[in-house]
């Protein structure tokens, strides 16, 4: 089932976008700025190549200049089941305009659609995830690196569904002891940054166009294992933001003190026009050393 349909009847802008209302001492400078750019599903239609480098110039004007851009996912418009041939294409115009129009570092996570899934061809290297993986010199798809006294941690949230045909949103067991191990070894004074794909907590199954009885969220759409990870972050109060993409819609939500936003998405409803109530764009985020921070949600 194309996810694209599948959401089609989920979300709504749960808040507009906004400044988090941090305690953020007034006279304080924030240790680094943020851009988190997510679903930028790129393809050689709908002016979309433009569009996303206007969008890059967009957030490299900012003031104060972002440091680091974060990008959450389903870079390329689509590689599930998709011929090499157009995979090939989707990267090599994705690589292209970051190489033209884009001075900033990136780092990455993988989305669904960043992922090459055919039953059929499972012996090729390119099964998977390695093809994208290879794109973006990824040794792991999940990893973490320490900036500017916060540490990131990128999370894996796309693995095959029990049928081995489709996804659902999850970390697994080795890479859930992988997480588990990073934030016991971090010093419990610095702040923590989580990005995913696929959101660890969202509320967007509650805006359903066509609710009779009861709410119902897909495993595609929200990671199944959240009470576990929500339960894990419980027992490490420096885990301050978690960051998502993946249902296109502009959300923040705070629970147990840590802060789920996701983005929007660049590119809005697939490149024909917004999805739902929110406007293509991204979020902007100021980090602070105490691990308070500042956000909004920036059209392009």
């Amino acid at each position: 089932m194309d996810r694209r349909i599948a959401l089609k009847s989920i979300g709504a802008g749960l808040l507009a976008p906004a400044l988090a209302k941090a305690n953020i001492n007034s006279t304080a400078k924030p240790v680094m700025r943020i851009a988190h750019i997510t679903d930028v599903h790129l393809k050689d239609q709908f002016g979309a190549p433009a569009k996303f480098a206007r969008c890059l110039h967009h957030l490299q004007k900012q003031t104060p200049k972002v440091d680091l851009i974060l990008n959450g996912g389903d870079i390329v418009f689509d590689m599930n089941k998709e011929q090499l041939s157009t995979i090939d294409a989707q990267w090599k115009l994705y690589k292209g305009i970051i190489q033209n129009n884009c001075s900033l570092p990136v780092k990455y996570c993988l989305g669904n659609h960043d992922i090459w899934w055919q039953e059929d061809k499972k012996d090729l290297s390119v099964y998977g995830k390695q093809y994208a993986m290879a794109q973006l010199q990824l040794t792991k798809p999940y990893y973490s690196f320490i900036q500017n006294g916060w540490k990131f941690i990128i999370l894996d949230s796309v693995h095959l569904d029990i049928d081995g045909t489709w996804y659902i949103g999850k970390l697994g067991d080795e890479q859930f002891n992988w997480l588990e191990s990073e934030l016991q070894q971090t010093d419990a004074k610095m702040p923590v940054l989580v990005m995913s794909h696929i959101p660890i907590l969202t509320a967007t199954n509650l805006i359903d166009d066509h609710v009779v009885n009861k709410w119902v969220m897909l495993g595609g759409d929200m990671h199944t294992d959240t009470a576990k990870i929500i339960s894990l972050f419980y027992k490490h109060p420096n885990v301050k933001l978690c960051l998502s993409g993946h249902i296109h819609l502009r959300e923040k939500l705070v629970y147990n003190n840590i802060t789920y936003i996701c983005d929007g998405a660049v590119s809005g409803a697939w490149w024909e026009g917004n999805r739902r109530e929110t406007l293509p764009g991204y979020g902007l985020i100021d980090l602070y050393a105490d691990g308070s921070f500042k956000e909004k949600y920036i059209i392009y």
